[in-house]
């Protein structure tokens, strides 16, 4: 099915980045940026890891939710469809401004985020992913309760709140050569790549897919729009989306210098390297970036990298299949 889009958005630049990191200030943890010289020797790089698994909700999501939502009228309600960080975002941005927050997840979503969305508060409506569109699904409640749509990715407030992540990344860490960004719907990655061109116009930014759902690649490489029959069959539950949208694909085009796929077996060596080396629970979308540079598929040698490990919510239970496969 063809994304649902808004046609009346327009694309964000770094000045909405800027003013996110704004309405963000002391609401928004700012993550701290993590080395390991372990890392740093198998890639022959120095590498300075943006920990968003240590972000409020575990994940880097909460950027984009509380900056969209922070710019409704508080007497807003909300709606959104999310496998999880985007939904518990939504219901803690909601909880905190004091919003009626209504998430469509799948049925199929890790139990860990379906309970923390409930847990903020927020009403969750379930749909088999196999059957239904969750981009239906959540129209139909928009037009029964008058309700707004907040999406995941394909919105210019929360695209602007994900960029603040590569703001505080090049702050911290000072200019980069290469950031290296996982990539679903492209909202992180079109938010990192305005600030990471506007703070250190010469750094190299990559995007890294799951190689299961290779469309965003493919849209990259081709310069047209590609979309996925079906929901990619991948561990990276954040990144099983079926396309780009209409204003992160453009701004992936525009400022994105490299795309790249990494398959489900790295994903869960980089996962196992960040809890044995550097004790951090990353769930599988949070060690795209992190896999490519182990598995070598960019030649990162003697440079400065940024990598944004964009969340940590995994079931412990599929946590230690992970590591016992």
């Amino acid at each position: 099915m063809t994304p649902m889009f808004d046609p009346t958005s327009s694309l964000p630049t770094y000045e909405d980045i800027a003013d996110a990191g704004r309405r963000l200030a002391g609401i928004a943890h700012r993550t701290p940026v993590m080395t390991s010289r372990t890392f740093d020797a198998l890639v022959g790089a120095r590498v300075f890891f943006k920990c968003e698994n240590l972000q409020r909700i575990g994940a880097f999501k909460f950027r984009g939710a509380y900056n969209a939502l922070s710019r409704l009228p508080a007497s807003a309600g909300v709606i959104t469809y999310s496998s999880g960080n985007h939904g518990q975002a939504i219901a803690l941005a909601a909880n905190l401004l004091g919003m009626r927050a209504v998430v469509v997840m799948p049925s199929s979503a890790p139990t860990v985020k379906r309970a923390a969305v409930e847990g903020y508060g927020a009403h969750v409506v379930h749909y088999d992913s196999a059957r239904e569109q969750r981009e239906e699904v959540a129209q139909a409640w928009v037009e029964r309760e008058g309700l707004t749509l907040i999406p995941p990715f394909n919105h210019a407030d929360v695209i602007a709140g994900q960029g603040t992540a590569a703001k505080e990344l090049i702050e911290d860490a000072g200019a980069l050569d290469y950031m290296l960004v996982p990539v679903g719907g492209g909202g992180l990655i079109s938010g990192c790549a305005l600030a990471a061109k506007a703070l250190a116009p010469s750094c190299k930014v990559v995007g890294v897919e799951p190689a299961a759902g290779d469309d965003a690649t493919r849209s990259f490489y081709s310069k047209q729009l590609q979309v996925l029959a079906s929901v990619p069959d991948t561990i990276a539950d954040g990144a099983r989306t079926t396309s780009l949208g209409s204003l992160t694909f453009p701004l992936v085009l525009s400022h994105v210098d490299r795309m790249l796929t990494t398959p489900d077996a790295a994903l869960m060596r980089a996962m196992r390297f960040f809890a044995e080396r550097m004790k951090l629970i990353v769930e599988p979308t949070g060690a795209l970036a992190a896999s490519a540079l182990l598995e070598g598929s960019v030649d990162v040698r003697a440079a400065r990298v940024g990598v944004i490990v964009s969340g940590g919510n995994v079931d412990l239970r599929d946590l230690a299949g992970y590591f016992a496969a």
